[in-house]
């Protein structure tokens, strides 16, 4: 009886301590995850509201959409170039800083500091930076005849540097503590063995790092896929809509032109299930190369 007292007021005592994060979970995710199906699935113009259910109209109009398609092709591409170029990096600088030395921690603090600035405010910073008129590399601009978002290929690439910029020394972080985690007694054993540098690093670090990996590349191309600020306010998703991601196509849609809720929350849905769909395939992939 003391025990079934015990255990009863043990699973309250545990319920209590989850209320508030049920409460916020359920507010700020649960109820608008649901209020986004019902937009999706209803004519809401932006001024509007909800004016009746017309589903599957919006996912057709969404489907339809003339940059329904560039958009996720030009999402994709941005998401793999980034995640392949902040996951390199990321572990290049971890490797870096990892040998003890004189500038370890200089450099650690180096490359983490541009991690502490917002994106909408780094993406304002090299928006004035890239500017042909005001920005400091006006004259180099100028003299070289060249223009950092005056081209599809030059507005990506100028973004995806602001992004490592930005983002590197954040993956290094990850990436340096997954690799204090491997115990220095496989080094020993795999040096003791005549393995080289790189044989130590390709059979011993990348298998031993494999859940760091993991983790750094679903939190990366989850970033990558949901990327709005820096497009938005460097690029505006020119030049001739060639920088028009995903999500910045959801606020166009919302806000901009069509002033339509429901088309952009049935963009939204479509985004979400696709995000899903490729986190678990990333986790799954993961998961069988660790078996």
């Amino acid at each position: 009886m003391v025990t079934k007292v015990r255990r009863n007021r043990d699973a309250a005592a545990g319920w209590l301590f989850a209320s508030p994060t049920a409460v916020f979970v359920v507010l700020l995710f649960a109820l608008p995850l649901v209020l986004v199906f019902k937009m999706s699935a209803s004519r809401w113009p932006l001024l509007a509201g909800d004016q009746g259910v017309n589903f599957p109209d919006n996912y057709v109009k969404a489907v339809e959409n003339r940059f329904f398609v560039d958009s996720i092709v030009f999402t994709l591409k941005y998401t793999f170039l980034a995640t392949v170029l902040l996951l390199a990096l990321g572990l290049g600088l971890a490797l870096l800083v990892q040998e003890s030395s004189r500038w370890r921690n200089l450099l650690r603090v180096s490359f983490l500091i541009p991690s502490a600035l917002g994106l909408a405010s780094a993406s304002l910073l090299f928006y004035v930076l890239y500017s042909p008129l005001a920005g400091p590399l006006a004259p180099v601009m100028e003299d070289l005849g060249i223009s950092f978002l005056g081209t599809p290929n030059m507005a990506l690439g100028s973004t995806l540097f602001l992004i490592v910029w930005r983002y590197a020394g954040f993956y290094m972080l990850l990436m340096l503590v997954g690799l204090q985690s491997v115990p220095s007694e496989v080094y020993e054993a795999a040096h003791l063995d005549g393995a080289t540098r790189w044989q130590q690093f390709r059979r011993v670090t990348l298998p031993l790092l494999r859940p760091t990996l993991a983790l750094t590349t679903v939190l990366c191309v989850t970033g990558s896929l949901l990327a709005f600020e820096q497009f938005y306010i460097l690029t505006k998703g020119g030049p001739d809509n060639s920088t028009v991601s995903v999500v910045q196509l959801i606020y166009t849609v919302a806000f901009q032109g069509q002033n339509d809720l429901g088309v952009a929350a049935a963009l939204s849905v479509i985004a979400l299930f696709a995000l899903v769909v490729i986190n678990v395939a990333q986790l799954r992939a993961f998961r069988y190369e660790g078996t």
